[in-house]
Protein backbone atom coordinates (compact mmCIF):
# COMPACT_ATOMS: atom_id res chain seq x y z
CA UNK A 1 0.00 0.00 0.00
CA UNK A 2 1.30 3.40 -0.93
CA UNK A 3 1.46 6.23 1.61
CA UNK A 4 -0.42 9.37 0.66
CA UNK A 5 0.49 12.63 2.38
CA UNK A 6 -2.50 14.97 2.59
CA UNK A 7 -0.87 17.82 4.45
CA UNK A 8 1.95 18.34 6.91
CA UNK A 9 -0.08 17.49 10.05
CA UNK A 10 0.30 14.56 12.36
CA UNK A 11 -2.12 11.66 12.49
CA UNK A 12 -3.22 12.74 15.96
CA UNK A 13 -4.11 16.22 14.73
CA UNK A 14 -5.95 14.78 11.75
CA UNK A 15 -8.02 12.42 13.90
CA UNK A 16 -8.87 15.22 16.33
CA UNK A 17 -10.00 17.50 13.47
CA UNK A 18 -12.14 14.72 11.99
CA UNK A 19 -13.69 13.77 15.34
CA UNK A 20 -14.41 17.42 16.16
CA UNK A 21 -16.10 17.98 12.80
CA UNK A 22 -18.18 14.81 13.10
CA UNK A 23 -19.14 15.72 16.66
CA UNK A 24 -20.28 19.19 15.60
CA UNK A 25 -22.42 17.80 12.77
CA UNK A 26 -23.99 15.16 15.02
CA UNK A 27 -24.80 17.82 17.63
CA UNK A 28 -26.47 19.97 14.95
CA UNK A 29 -28.64 17.05 13.86
CA UNK A 30 -29.55 16.14 17.45
CA UNK A 31 -30.47 19.73 18.30
CA UNK A 32 -32.81 19.85 15.30
CA UNK A 33 -34.47 16.61 16.37
CA UNK A 34 -34.88 17.73 19.99
CA UNK A 35 -36.85 20.84 19.10
CA UNK A 36 -40.49 19.99 19.68
CA UNK A 37 -42.88 20.66 16.87
CA UNK A 38 -44.72 23.82 17.68
CA UNK A 39 -48.43 23.28 17.45
CA UNK A 40 -49.96 26.51 16.36
CA UNK A 41 -53.74 26.46 16.31
CA UNK A 42 -55.48 28.89 13.99
CA UNK A 43 -59.10 29.99 13.71
CA UNK A 44 -61.59 29.14 10.97
CA UNK A 45 -61.20 32.62 9.47
CA UNK A 46 -57.41 32.36 9.37
CA UNK A 47 -57.65 28.89 7.87
CA UNK A 48 -60.09 30.02 5.19
CA UNK A 49 -57.83 32.96 4.35
CA UNK A 50 -54.75 30.71 4.02
CA UNK A 51 -56.64 28.27 1.81
CA UNK A 52 -58.36 31.04 -0.16
CA UNK A 53 -61.87 29.67 0.38
CA UNK A 54 -65.06 30.72 2.13
CA UNK A 55 -66.07 29.49 5.57
CA UNK A 56 -68.79 27.38 3.93
CA UNK A 57 -66.24 25.63 1.70
CA UNK A 58 -63.98 25.12 4.71
CA UNK A 59 -66.89 23.51 6.55
CA UNK A 60 -67.56 21.19 3.60
CA UNK A 61 -63.89 20.20 3.39
CA UNK A 62 -63.90 19.54 7.12
CA UNK A 63 -66.96 17.28 6.88
CA UNK A 64 -65.57 15.37 3.88
CA UNK A 65 -62.26 14.80 5.65
CA UNK A 66 -60.03 16.91 3.42
CA UNK A 67 -58.97 18.93 6.45
CA UNK A 68 -58.95 18.00 10.14
CA UNK A 69 -60.48 20.32 12.72
CA UNK A 70 -59.99 20.23 16.48
CA UNK A 71 -62.61 21.34 18.95
CA UNK A 72 -61.11 23.18 21.90
CA UNK A 73 -63.92 23.79 24.36
CA UNK A 74 -66.59 25.41 22.19
CA UNK A 75 -64.23 26.64 19.47
CA UNK A 76 -63.02 24.98 16.30
CA UNK A 77 -59.32 25.27 15.56
CA UNK A 78 -56.97 23.93 12.91
CA UNK A 79 -53.28 23.10 13.15
CA UNK A 80 -51.30 25.40 10.84
CA UNK A 81 -48.95 22.60 9.69
CA UNK A 82 -51.89 20.34 8.84
CA UNK A 83 -53.62 23.17 6.96
CA UNK A 84 -50.56 23.69 4.78
CA UNK A 85 -50.28 19.93 4.18
CA UNK A 86 -53.99 19.79 3.37
CA UNK A 87 -53.52 22.59 0.87
CA UNK A 88 -51.10 20.40 -1.07
CA UNK A 89 -53.49 17.45 -0.86
CA UNK A 90 -56.44 19.57 -2.02
CA UNK A 91 -54.48 21.04 -4.94
CA UNK A 92 -53.31 17.59 -6.00
CA UNK A 93 -56.83 16.20 -5.83
CA UNK A 94 -58.28 19.17 -7.74
CA UNK A 95 -55.67 19.02 -10.47
CA UNK A 96 -55.99 15.24 -10.61
CA UNK A 97 -59.72 15.49 -11.35
CA UNK A 98 -59.19 18.00 -14.18
CA UNK A 99 -56.59 15.90 -15.98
Amino acid sequence: MENLILSPITIGELTSVISETVSNEVNKILSLQKQPEQLEYITRKETAKILGVSLVTLNVWQKTGLITAYRINTRVRFKRAEVLNSLLKIQTKTFGEVA
